[in-house]
């Protein structure tokens, strides 16, 4: 279709050049309604004000020209009010991509965008103070499925989780696992006030008793050490079960043991752009256009994430991927810029850090919303959720809406297998095609590269086709807004074009020619829907 839309708008711009007609910047776009054709221009709408004529005159013009053109795809050209052109693609165009389908089969929709380029995608990034909740499943999912486009893209992609496992946090989860220790024991020891409660802190205090014994005083190391190891332990085997892995952990701590903090602060103040006030470090951001400072260092000599959040960035540029991608929540929205300004104010290049916000998830439990907060325990953990509805429906709930809009997760919705779950919708159609292919090859019919392409000329068959030659551009779109949503409704499209074809059209006939083509047309389907299952990380089932 790319290459279509490429051919239309180069003929327009060599009329326009022709007619010595202005340059504007017209569309070409799927018409709204099919029985005006299959793709519609506005140029006559955006040219009459220059050209002092009635749209519809102007299009009459562009009628008479395109008709000389060579346009072998095109079938008819016509004009609606109250000034398009609209053109109907030929069906033996349509018909001819089947063979490009099912000779590209696992690679049809790649590009070459990001060949020999690289990128980095930091995504989840959860501190190991606890297991992975529902908050942090969009993260992870969003994260993975932007990468995968990446490299269908032809990036090479580093998937990065950054943590810190010092700081106030840290110290608090210690704290929180001693006073389970000694209350465990029967020994008096106080809860911290904002100390992290559930049956996960009691669990590991239980196992320190089982692997260290009853004896640990209050100075021991253990608690922390052994929470941070059994908490991160346990965050790999969750993400493992949603099928991501991470190529790359990046430590907090790393930056200050290596000197990169020391000697960011010390560029930073060589510039004037820290000072002292109140007993804390402020970073100038005013200087730099900035609304108002930033406390870079607390009274308690403590630092704010920002710097060690640039001395990581700093890193990321240093190790000169050609795009590197951040994925945050919505609290980082008022955050995240300053530490691009630090680095601005380094004199290091930013333009190609893409900062990606999310709003949050809310569950909806017996049509109720369900309140959590993780420090009082009183969440949904990803262990439970994949236990409840599966990896793949998570997987495809987390990024069915756009990250730009609030998660309402449905759980009624999503442990419901019939076809009102939009998951089990799209792996029962993947199904259905393999069952039929199957079919297909124990009654012995000839298909693959079939030449009978011509038979498929009814209005189900053809809009499938139409529907499949937008996969390509649909990757490129995802690619370009860095949103997985498109993917996951194109397929939804896509199997619901399949199933009104199956309702009209049966594929296993008594004409053998007709069969064999039907065939051909449901196993390029396939391939285009295993295709976008697997840059989303979905199953593909064979049966069900």
């Amino acid at each position: 279709m790319k290459n279509l839309k490429s051919l239309l708008h180069n003929n327009i711009d060599s009329i326009l050049d022709d007619l010595y007609f202005p340059k504007v910047k017209f569309s070409i776009i799927p018409s709204k309604d099919p029985k005006f054709g299959d793709l519609s221009s506005n140029i006559a709408l955006l040219l009459t004000k220059d050209l002092k004529k009635s749209p519809l005159d102007i299009c009459e013009i562009f009628l008479k020209e395109l008709s000389n053109k060579n346009l072998k795809p095109i079938a008819q050209i016509t004009i609606t009010k109250p000034g398009f052109i609209n053109f109907k693609i030929k069906n033996s165009f349509l018909q001819s991509k089947i063979t490009k389908i099912l000779l590209e089969k696992d690679n049809y929709g790649k590009n070459s965008i990001g060949k020999g380029k690289t990128a980095n995608v930091e995504f989840v990034s959860a501190n190991p103070t606890g297991p992975l909740t529902i908050g942090h499943g969009r993260n992870a999912i969003l994260g993975d499925s932007i990468s995968s486009i990446l490299e269908w893209s032809g990036y090479k992609v580093t998937r990065e989780y950054y943590f810190n496992n010092a700081g106030r946090q840290m110290r608090m989860l210690g704290d929180s696992v001693k006073a389970r220790y000694f209350e465990i024991l029967g020994k008096d020891y106080k809860f911290p006030e904002d100390g992290y409660q559930g049956d996960y802190i009691k669990n590991i205090a239980k196992k320190i008793i089982k692997e260290h014994g009853k004896n640990l005083t209050v100075e021991s190391s253990h608690f922390k050490k052994e929470a941070e190891h059994i908490i991160f332990n346990q965050i790999k085997k969750s993400l493992k079960k949603l099928k991501i892995h991470f190529d790359q952990f990046s430590n907090e701590k790393t930056f200050y043991e290596n000197g990169d903090i020391e000697n960011m602060l010390s560029k930073l103040t060589q510039k004037k752009l820290l000072y002292k006030k109140e007993g804390a470090t402020w970073f100038k951001a005013t200087a730099l256009g900035k609304e108002q400072d930033r406390v870079y260092i607390k009274k308690s000599g403590e630092p704010t994430y920002r710097v060690p959040d640039t001395a990581y960035h700093k890193n990321k540029i240093d190790r000169g991927f050609d795009l590197i991608i951040d994925i945050f929540g919505t609290d980082h929205a008022d955050a995240y810029p300053d530490v691009i300004c630090a680095l601005d104010a380094l004199n290091l290049k930013t333009d190609h850090i893409k900062v990606l916000l999310y709003q949050f998830v809310t569950l909806i439990k017996n049509g109720k919303k369900y309140k959590m907060s993780t420090r009082k325990a009183n969440f949904i953990t990803i262990d439970e959720l994949i236990q409840e509805v599966g990896p793949d429906v998570i997987r495809y709930f987390f990024i069915m809406r756009s990250m730009n809009t609030h998660l309402d997760f449905d759980l009624d919705l999503a442990k419901d297998q019939s076809d009102k779950n939009p998951v089990f919708y799209l792996q029962y159609a993947y199904a259905r095609i393999s069952s039929i292919i199957k079919r297909g090859n124990e009654l012995g019919i000839k298909f693959n590269n079939n030449k009978n392409y011509n038979l498929l000329s009814h209005s189900r068959e053809l809009e499938l086709i139409k529907h499949m030659i937008k996969f390509p551009n649909i990757i490129e779109n995802s690619l370009k807004t860095f949103e997985p949503q498109s993917l996951a409704n194109y397929l939804q499209d896509l199997a619901t074009r399949f199933h009104k074809f199956y309702a009209k059209c049966r594929v296993l006939t008594d004409d053998v020619d007709v069969s064999s083509a039907r065939l051909d047309l449901i196993l390029s389907v396939k391939y285009v829907m295993g295709n976008g299952l697997k840059i989303l990380g979905i199953s593909a089932p064979e049966k069900m």
